[in-house]
């Protein structure tokens, strides 16, 4: 089972002046420790923190149309700063990982993360589409 552990972004986070921003020094300690753990137990997969938004863009569709929006966002509560990628042997097992996740923004800072599991092509109900994914994941 795969998870993945989305950071929230933060209002000051989006508001750092320019895209060079640099981490906590103690924060960044703190997660590089935890990172290093998920690895020793064999369970990361991947993890990197995201650009604020002033440095992305969304594609809006309607119909056939596409538009795109550039960044920055101002709705900092719905926008994702870092994610952590891990497969574990049970939903347990991921809540135990998520629970020692250390405090992206600092020890007694408000802060949120979101846990959500990803979907697995055997989820799916077989079709020639599900192959067409199939033959992707098995040319990786």
């Amino acid at each position: 089972m795969r998870y993945m552990i989305l950071v929230k972004s933060t209002p000051a986070f989006e508001a750092e002046s320019g895209i060079d921003f640099q981490p906590d020094p103690a924060v960044f300690a703190q997660m590089a420790a935890y990172h290093e753990e998920l690895a020793r137990a064999g369970v990361l997969l991947d993890a990197n923190g995201l650009k604020p938004s002033r440095a992305g863009w969304r594609v809006r569709h309607d119909g056939a149309r596409r538009t795109v929006i550039d960044g920055p966002f101002t709705e900092t509560k719905e926008l994702i700063a870092g994610y952590t990628l891990i497969q574990v042997a049970s939903r347990a097992e991921a809540l135990e990982w998520a629970r020692r996740f250390p405090n992206p923004v600092g020890a007694d800072q408000p802060a949120e993360i979101e846990v959500r599991e990803l979907f697995e092509l055997d989820d799916f109900a077989p079709s020639a589409e599900l192959e067409r994914f199939r033959a992707l994941d098995a040319g990786k």
